[in-house]
């Protein structure tokens, strides 16, 4: 495994030929890239001059064929790179990098999971392309219907921040599922019992099942440093990658 390049534990690199984005749901609110974003425009970073508005790269996006060892990359950490204001022409552009580096396997999460679907009615996923939308509350879980019918190598959900329980999930084509609570001053709680479900949901249907954090409130109830918190679920790690 290659050095850690980020503290997001299910990937080891994040490549951002966009960052900006805005928000689109409940699970936006207190949104990680918006608040990052803020702190590395105020050390004078020229790539996050404009702040958290839709920004394309063009310089960014062949950054990965420099990376010669093979790699779990995150792509777009910082953005959605289905967003509307991304034409699909540059979207385009990030598929040929991803193309031409067989030795990396590319994780693309979105929330926008229609347009996702739109853009790949047209055009083949590419074989080293993990695809993934963001359930975190019931209202978003018509996103799963878009992803299932999507033929990628690896489909996935990010129930992060999870914010409620999200009942009964049909988990068939769907390879791999990440829950983990919300972190900062304003996080939500997460429950237990709504961790539970999923994980045993993902047990009976054969998904792989990965538990990243607790977040700033514990199994416990109790806010505290989310580091104090960890990610032992019943006294256990559980972080399952997919096959």
């Amino acid at each position: 495994m290659a050095t850690k390049r980020t503290k997001i534990e299910w990937t080891d690199k994040t490549w951002n030929p966009i960052t900006g984005c805005t928000k689109i749901s409940q699970g936006c609110a207190h949104c990680y890239a918006e608040v990052m974003t803020r702190r590395l425009n105020a050390m004078g970073l020229p790539k996050y001059a404009d702040g958290f508005k839709v920004s394309l790269h063009e310089d960014c996006l062949l950054e990965p064929l420099e990376w010669k060892q093979p790699h779990t990359i995150f792509v777009c950490s910082m953005s959605d790179i289905f967003h509307k204001d991304v034409p699909f022409e540059f979207v385009d552009k990030i598929m040929a990098t991803i193309r031409k580096t067989p030795q990396h396997r590319y994780q693309i999460l979105t929330k926008r999971a229609e347009r996702m679907a739109e853009y790949f009615s047209t055009r083949v996923i590419p074989k080293n392309a993990w695809l993934g939308v963001t359930v975190e509350a019931q209202s978003s879980k018509n996103r799963i219907e878009c992803l299932r019918q999507l033929a990628a190598p690896i489909r996935f959900l990010s129930c992060e921040p999870l914010l409620e329980d999200l009942g009964e999930l049909n988990l068939q084509n769907i390879d791999w599922v990440i829950v983990g609570g919300e972190s900062g001053m304003s996080a939500r709680p997460m429950k237990e019992d709504w961790v539970l479900s999923i994980k045993q949901q993902t047990e009976l249907q054969g998904s792989a099942f990965f538990f990243k954090q607790w977040g700033t409130w514990g199994s416990d109830g109790v806010k505290r440093n989310k580091h104090k918190n960890g990610k032992l679920l019943k006294g256990r790690v559980f972080q399952a990658m997919p096959a």
